[in-house]
């Protein structure tokens, strides 16, 4: 739309509006030729639309002049009407101009924006591939699996019993305490090891039994290089009858031998859990140095793998197992601790902040 012709307006009022509208249009003219043209275009289409309705809506001031017309003496009526539409004529034609220049704007943008170069050499998906922990998850999922164990999986927030009664953690233990626990308001924790997932194990399945439990567990721990309050976990048990401490040991002997090799040695250090008696901690030789001291090992030739022992008594009691015809044993062990290991990872916080550059080394 061609620009228009200002109109000569002799009315001082009409002269007043004229120059009232052209002082606030003129910040809408020249948009081709700025920067912010796409920026600009749709929220200036909405303000002209509004200046529109300021200058020739019902109660804008040029309506407000027409009513007065028919009070004017009969000689100048005619000249002030005349003078009344050109300036009408002259806003919209302004402002409808500038609006197709907008729209125009908007229109084009949309249609390169929708629009399908065919041409345009197709983009190939990234294939992604699973997370290291999965990965470790797994590889200690099917030695286990192999040795006749079962996969058990179960919930994340538990009830005292669960989490503490029936694994022979009295009211008063520290490890009750929210200091260390994470509670909801409705009094439920959220568990801090996968042995709940045995107690249900046993209460579902009975004796005897062997199953490993995999999953997530939270503890109110501070991150740093080696902890988190969220981690991944896998215990073990197995439950019948006959069962001693030489099952224990010769059942981790042959899983870290599948997992890191079979030079691997391990050793068993006393140590104590609520829910196991006699219990230990268990070491492995170094899988990097062969025992011979290293920064992984901290020169100590042993890196732990994790808690193990002998079912307390009260444990099977609670799981409605006879403690008097059946023995178990139990165990424990870091899943993401046991990959950052294996991947000589210096900081298990990296396997939790999804940076992209990192875990593409995993592909």
């Amino acid at each position: 739309m061609a620009e228009q012709a200002k109109p000569i307006v002799t009315q001082p009022v009409l002269d007043e509006i004229l120059r009232d509208f052209d002082e606030k249009f003129s910040p809408f003219i020249d948009l081709q030729s700025r920067s912010t043209i796409v920026l600009d275009a749709a929220k200036e289409l909405r303000e002209l639309k509004e200046l529109e309705i300021e200058f020739l809506g019902k109660k804008s001031s040029l309506a407000i002049q027409l009513k007065t017309i028919g009070s004017l003496d009969p000689k100048s009526r005619r000249g002030f009407a005349m003078e009344i539409q050109r300036l009408q004529r002259y806003v919209t034609g302004e402002i409808a101009r500038e609006i197709d220049v907008r729209q125009a704007i908007i229109s084009r943008l949309s249609t390169e924006r929708d629009s399908l170069d065919v041409t345009i050499p197709g983009r190939r998906s990234r294939p992604g591939h699973l997370h290291p922990i999965t990965l470790m998850r797994q590889r200690i999922e099917d030695i286990f699996v192999s040795l006749g164990y079962i996969v058990e999986d179960d919930r994340e927030i538990e009830t005292d019993f669960y989490n503490f009664d029936a694994l022979n953690i009295p009211e008063g233990h520290p490890a009750r305490d929210p200091q260390d626990t994470f509670y909801t308001t409705e009094g439920f924790a959220l568990r801090s090891q996968t042995s709940t997932v045995q107690i249900h194990a046993m209460q579902r399945r009975g004796a005897p039994v062997r199953m490993i439990a995999p999953g997530r567990v939270f503890r109110r721990d501070t991150p740093d290089p080696t902890h988190n309050p969220m981690f991944f976990q896998v215990e073990g048990l197995c439950v019948d009858r006959g069962i001693t401490m030489a099952h224990l040991k010769g059942t981790l002997a042959e899983f870290v031998h599948r997992l890191f090799g079979p030079e691997t040695k391990t050793r068993f250090r006393p140590s104590y859990f609520p829910f196991t008696e006699p219990s230990a901690e268990v070491d492995y030789s170094c899988f990097n140095c062969g025992a011979s001291g290293c920064r992984i090992c901290k020169q100590s030739g042993w890196i732990e793998l994790g808690g193990s022992g002998m079912v307390h008594p009260n444990v099977l009691r609670a799981a409605n197992i006879d403690e008097s015809e059946f023995t178990g044993f139990a165990f424990g062990l870091g899943i993401d601790r046991t990959c950052a290991r294996i991947y000589q990872l210096d900081d298990i916080r990296l396997l939790f902040e999804n940076d992209v550059r990192f875990l593409e080394q995993f592909s």
